[in-house]
């Protein structure tokens, strides 16, 4: 059950929107209570020589690096080694080489609340379109909070990778996209940046390399739209070495302490929270940042996030 104090916190936060808190958390998939594991029983809090981490395994590529993470051979199942290999080593080092690897790992509590980078004042503009490329869930519902604001998204999905949450959980997938209009391109393609140049609000999920190689700079994208607010949502920060790491809803949320506390056990609070509420703040930031005629670079993460509302709650 999630904590009272954090569900008074999200119904705070959702006010802006007019949306019930417990609709922004649901997803339509079969989950479990959370425990030490997710409720999606992809991600599992592990101790090791020194403290607690969060492996989340959820994709096949991260399973398939398990054996070079821990210098070992896995068999079949490899949350065995995983418990076994991981208590013998210390926090830091299992971080460090779970960044090199690209898996998502973090550190219970290891997050901290990081300072919003000023905005400057945009130029007089009439535009209220929103680009959309991101995919999962936070991004999507940022966009989709926008949209019920009553501003024009445009959610645009490259072919070789389509954002999957519609055809794995089509019900989210048509509460977070539904008012979005939709198109399918080639991310490289000029109209996008043609779109981008257009737009008030862009908002990405990607870290900044990725979209560093699609030609999605920041000099490039202020040079051509002053006006711009893009909302940079990743795992850990857009800027310096938190931006290189990998992450998602469950192990952010346990990097920001949004977990539980059982005789110095810890366990998670619910699904992917640092997702959603990730979500929720990016959008009333960048609605925020529009309405005063604000312009810049909204880096909303989703662990400093999730240490931002655990210490809302209480919970750190």
């Amino acid at each position: 059950m999630i904590p009272e104090a954090l569900r008074d916190v999200i119904a705070e936060e959702t006010k802006t929107f007019g949306i019930d808190p417990d609709v922004l958390l649901q997803r339509d998939l079969v989950l479990h209570p959370p425990t030490r594991w997710s409720p999606n029983r992809c991600c599992q809090l592990v101790e090791t020589a020194d403290g607690w981490i969060a492996v989340n395994l959820a994709r096949e590529d991260d399973r398939e690096a398990v054996p070079a993470w821990l210098e070992t051979d896995v068999g079949q199942d490899p949350w065995h080694i995983v418990q076994k290999m991981a208590g013998r080593r210390a926090t830091a080092d299992l971080l460090d080489r779970a960044a090199l690897l690209g898996l998502p790992v973090a550190a219970v509590g290891e997050a901290t609340e990081r300072q919003a980078l000023p905005l400057r004042s945009a130029y007089s503009t009439s535009s209220s379109s929103v680009i959309d490329l991101s995919a999962l869930w936070a991004g999507p519902l940022c966009g989709g909070l926008l949209a019920e604001a009553g501003l024009a998204v445009t959610k645009i999905e490259g072919p070789a990778r389509p954002d999957p949450t519609s055809s794995a959980t089509p019900e989210h997938d048509r509460r977070l996209n539904g008012r979005k209009r939709r198109i399918t391109m080639a991310l490289n393609d000029t109209r996008l940046l043609e779109a981008i140049g257009d737009a008030r609000i862009l908002i990405t999920s990607a870290r900044p390399h990725a979209v560093a190689r699609l030609g999605l700079t920041p000099e490039r994208l202020f040079d051509r739209n002053p006006s711009l607010v893009w909302v940079a949502i990743t795992a850990h920060g857009f800027y310096g070495e938190a931006a290189m790491r990998v992450g998602f809803g469950d192990d952010c949320a346990a990097a920001g302490g949004l977990v539980g506390w059982d005789y110095g056990v810890p366990r998670f609070l619910g699904d992917a929270l640092a997702d959603p509420l990730t979500g929720l703040r990016a959008a009333r930031l960048a609605f925020a940042a529009v309405t005063e005629g604000q312009a810049g670079i909204i880096d909303v993460a989703l662990a400093p996030t999730a240490a931002e509302f655990a210490k809302l709650a209480g919970l750190r």
